[in-house]
């Protein structure tokens, strides 16, 4: 016999008697017991991963054959969970920790961050608001305001005026939301110079610009926000040439268009090109045009003096990004994101229902205000625990540890090798009397 469910009056579903019991979750004793178990398997692994072989050889497709194609209907032992880790999950990794990791780009992770993390996961809470976690709105200014001391970043950059930081989930999306935030900026400006005019016709004016060394993230902007961006075209340096940007800023305004947004790589992730902020900058603010500095990847040196003075120039900068996710000790997913002013971004997704409002609102920041999604993770617990556990002398030592390297390759008449402070760029060329490379 089958009992029926019903809501509201509403036949839902039905069930067996057996499985109409009350639903038992994980309870404390156990969670204390696997968790303890996790601790020990993450800390195996880290141990021994330079035993294990950096890539996969899986094919395409291998880890559908390994598991059901159903989920299962009964809850299942802990023990059979965790014996497929190996069985089906570690075939298929890439081990990004392993000391001969060399592709895409560094995700230095450490202990600290993980335990961070574990403990935000315990909390389980969401950050849209100061009202749903007053926590972890504070501590994320108060986070942001340290690495931007740590960067020397102008004081513009830092809370208590119209500028401050916020934690995005990558740098892609850092970049989408500034150019948003300029997008709007603009077409507020071109308004009150044009009464009449309207959104669109404004956005359809709007041109910005970037480099061929900048992220894809970039030209992926663009296409989300359906705005054109000019590549430019860099030379043996692979930096931005700030007459090329010139040129091509007055080319658009002769043609009817409206440049407003400009973005300088110093750092990035592709061959770690960086652009001159003091040449670049003075043309951007000349046509009021947004600066926004993406450092995804080098950006973390800034914390050392001897570094420090790539980022001269980012007075000139409307926003500025990094990754401490890559380089400085902090799992992914961990963007800082600094902005001169953020009523700019507010103004772009400002939606204020009745249902998030709070008694506090304009005391502090709901960050819900300043990026794309409205739920938000516990992410500044990270960067404190990190920036606590191993202070600003032990990042910077990390960071200096990697500056050696740079300069041990060797220079065979097959390879071109750029060098230069941060960037190491290293590339066959074709022979051109042999089938070499």
């Amino acid at each position: 016999m089958y009992m029926e469910r019903r809501y509201f009056g509403l036949q839902v579903g039905c069930c067996e008697p057996h499985k109409t019991g009350i639903f038992k979750l994980l309870d404390h004793a156990e969670f204390r017991k696997h968790g303890c178990q996790m601790v020990n398997v993450v800390a195996d692994y880290w141990e021994n991963i330079g035993q294990r072989s950096v890539s996969s050889k899986v094919e395409p497709g291998y880890l559908a054959g390994l598991i059901p194609k159903e989920a299962p209907e009964d809850p299942e032992p802990w023990e059979k969970i965790m014996e497929d880790i190996e069985r089906v999950i570690m075939p298929g990794v890439t081990h990004w920790q392993h000391p001969n990791f060399h592709a895409y780009f560094p995700t230095a992770a450490s202990y600290p961050s993980m335990c961070a993390d574990i403990l935000a996961n315990g909390f389980a809470c969401m950050g849209f608001s100061w009202a749903a976690n007053p926590a972890c709105t504070e501590l994320e200014v108060v986070m942001m305001d340290w690495l931007a001391k740590m960067l020397h970043l102008p004081e513009e950059f830092m809370s208590g005026g119209d500028g401050g930081g916020v934690i995005q989930g990558s740098c892609s999306e850092a970049t989408l939301v500034a150019l948003f935030g300029a997008r709007n900026r603009s077409i507020e400006k071109y308004q009150k110079e044009h009464p009449g005019a309207t959104v669109y016709e404004a956005a359809s004016k709007l041109v910005g610009y970037y480099s061929d060394q900048a992220h894809s993230s970039v030209e992926r902007a663009g296409l989300i926000s359906m705005i054109h961006l000019r590549k430019l075209r860099t030379g043996v340096s692979r930096e931005m040439c700030a007459m090329d940007l010139e040129e091509a800023i007055k080319e658009d305004i002769a043609n009817g268009l409206l440049p407003f947004f400009c973005v300088a790589t110093l750092g990035t992730t592709g061959c770690c090109a960086f652009d001159n902020l003091k040449e670049i900058g003075p043309v951007c603010e000349r046509y009021d045009i947004w600066l926004h500095v993406d450092a995804a990847y080098a950006g973390a040196a800034f914390i050392c003096p001897e570094f420090r003075p790539l980022l001269d120039g980012i007075e000139h900068a409307m926003s500025f990004v990094f990754n401490p996710h890559k380089w400085l000790l902090t799992h992914f997913d961990c963007t800082c994101i600094w902005y001169k002013n953020m009523d700019w971004i507010i103004k772009s997704f400002c939606v204020d229902p009745s249902y998030l409002k709070h008694t506090h609102q304009g005391c502090a920041p709901d960050f819900r205000h300043l990026h794309i999604p409205l739920g938000r993770r516990f992410r500044s617990l990270k960067l404190w625990f990190v920036m606590r556990r191993y202070g600003v002398y032990g990042l910077q030592k990390y960071i200096r540890n990697a500056s050696p390297h740079i300069f041990v390759l060797p220079a065979p008449p097959s390879m071109f090798i750029w060098l230069d402070i941060l960037s190491s760029f290293c590339c066959p060329i074709s022979d051109l009397r042999s089938s070499t490379r």
